[in-house]
């Protein structure tokens, strides 16, 4: 039995048209923080992150190796929850005791997503809002010194 080799990605580039032939590597959005990391790609082929320190990765993102290899980065569908308002007050609210938590949140003009939480649910419902859940892409906001996300 041969040893399985692991690739080691270290750079990350820009799209490109040779992602076509690309491995992927489907990551939610907590793993997409990780730069430094052992995976797998679709295929089953090992990887390893071995990015700079504070990467944070995003969908689309092509990954090489030393060597030439490419990966592309795919937002991997994961639960969260959407919350919606009556009102764009509402929503504004909403964001600031969530924003007050320091919770990982995806923010768009008409929702707001997180990751499901039983006792953040029960606080959003208290306060009028309404929430759907779902399994689908995350992409939470980067934080104030990063570089937001693809919407």
């Amino acid at each position: 039995m041969q040893p399985v080799t692991v690739i080691t990605l270290t750079q990350r580039l820009s799209a490109c048209a040779e992602t076509l032939s690309a491995q992927q590597l489907l990551l939610t959005a907590e793993e997409r923080t990780r730069s430094r990391h052992r995976f797998e790609t679709v295929d089953g082929q090992p990887v390893f992150l071995q990015l700079p320190r504070g990467t944070v990765l995003q969908d689309g993102d092509v990954l090489r190796s030393d060597d030439g290899v490419l990966v592309q980065v795919v937002a991997k569908p994961e639960p969260v929850i959407t919350v919606t308002a009556n009102s764009p007050l509402q929503l504004l609210q909403a964001t600031y005791h969530l924003g007050n938590r320091h919770v990982p949140l995806e923010i768009a003009p008409t929702y707001l997503r997180l990751s499901p939480d039983p006792v953040l649910q029960e606080m959003l419902l208290h306060r009028g809002l309404h929430i759907t859940e779902a399994v689908q892409p995350f992409y939470p906001e980067s934080g104030a010194y990063g570089g937001g996300h693809p919407h």
